[in-house]
Order: C-alpha cells, then structure tokens, then sequence
C-alpha cells in the first residue's frame, strides 16, 4: 500500500449522497471505469473494481494483486451499499457512531458486507447502480472510488 489511510466521519460522508448523475448509461460505466483505473494506477493500488447498473456487471477490473477472492467483497460491498442507499463506508461508520455492529444486524452477512468502498450512483434522486472498489483497507478503497467519481463528473460538467 503506497497511501496513508485517510480517517472519515459521518459527516465526511453525508454529502456523497448529494452526488448526481445527469444520465448513466453502460457507456458512463464504462468511462467511469476506465477513470478508476487511472487512479487506481496513478496511486499504485492493489484494487478490483466494478461498475454494476441494475443488476448488471458493466465494468470490471482487476489491477495488482486482485483477483477471484475479491469477487465476494465486491459483490457484498454493492448489495450493503444498494439496500442502505449510500455508501457502504458511510453505513459502517454510522453504525460505529451509534455503538453497534454491522454484523449484529439481522442481514446475510455472507451477501452483505459492511465495509468502505461501496458509493451508490444516482440519477435524478434513484439509484440506478455502484461503484465499488476492494483489495486495500476499506478507506482506501472508498477514497479511490470517490475520487473516480469526482474526476469524473468534473470530466462530465466539462464536456456540457
């Protein structure tokens, strides 16, 4: 790991649910992604991640050392993100804030995971899909799926 883990509170959080897209579509995703990877590979990360709308698997990478054993944390990463409605870090540190655990919600743990890296992606207030990185610590991932997603939406307002 070549960066520092960054420290994040709730209030750090809240305001990615203000995110908006103007329209994303399987071309976004892919954009979207081929932005991640450049981050990814800009700060040397070891990180797999995907772009999913729906329930489809639009976008898909795997850099450094990531591999299959990351399949499960970004699929349970999505589906806490998607079934919370904000980004899976914001729900982990939410439940810290409150003095609870994740895993002692009545959830299926083996389906949902409650760690950062998760950022739902909206489009007129709906969720219409997520972002989701794993392979470093949860903040890092997190932090690289946020930045994608500023870079991106900069990319977006520039080109309108």
């Amino acid at each position: 790991m070549t960066r520092p883990e960054p420290a994040y509170t709730v209030a750090d959080l809240e305001p990615l649910n203000s995110l908006q897209f103007t329209h994303f579509t399987n071309d976004d995703a892919v954009a979207l992604g081929l932005q991640a990877v450049e981050v990814i590979r800009e700060w040397k990360l070891n990180l797999a991640v995907d772009i999913v709308l729906g329930d489809d698997l639009v976008f898909r990478a795997k850099l450094g050392s990531s591999g299959p054993d990351n399949n499960p944390w970004l699929a349970g990463k999505a589906a806490a993100a998607r079934h919370f409605g904000e980004p899976s870090l914001l729900v982990r540190l939410r439940h810290v804030e409150a003095g609870t655990e994740f895993i002692d919600l009545d959830l299926d743990h083996d389906r949902m995971k409650g760690h950062g890296g998760s950022i739902p992606l909206r489009v007129d207030g709906t969720i219409v899909g997520t972002i989701t990185m794993s392979g470093e610590p949860d903040t890092i991932d997190h932090q690289t799926a946020a930045e994608a997603i500023t870079r991106y939406l900069a990319t977006e307002r520039t080109a309108t």
